[in-house]
């Protein structure tokens, strides 16, 4: 199936609908949900970890994180920079909201995520995720 006419509104969708399934996985810790968001030669830039690539190696660090349960990836701003019907690019703020036992809320990190995306046949993947964390 080739790909067929999109506008900038289906781009914009698709992006964010990816962003928010790779959010609510890692919040939930399901490895194997966040690399389906990921091409098969997908990479994601990581500030302390470095760039890992490939589906098996995304798998591998995903699965050794622990399960946050109680923290909330918000990603907003999203404005897709570039784009045609097959590949993408945006830029996305990030708040990383935590709880620690009973005690509220509290922002635990704030960062930025630049994002190339590619188009298979009607679903957005992430191609590279660079993280960059605010100063």
């Amino acid at each position: 199936m080739g790909l067929q006419a999109v506008t900038y509104a289906d781009v914009v969708a698709g992006v964010l609908a990816v962003t928010a399934r790779y959010a609510h996985a890692v919040d939930d810790g399901r490895a194997n949900d966040v690399v389906a968001t990921f091409c098969a030669d997908g990479s994601a830039d990581i500030p302390g970890q470095g760039v890992i690539t490939g589906a098996a190696a995304l798998r591998t660090f995903f699965a050794g994180q622990t399960p946050r349960g109680r923290s909330r990836h918000v990603v907003v701003n999203t404005h897709v920079t570039e784009w045609d019907a097959g590949q993408a690019t945006a830029v996305s703020d990030l708040i990383v909201l935590g709880r620690a036992g009973d005690q509220g809320w509290s922002v635990r990190l704030v960062g930025r995520y630049h994002d190339t995306l590619h188009n298979g046949d009607g679903t957005w993947l992430f191609h590279s995720r660079t993280l960059r964390f605010a100063d």
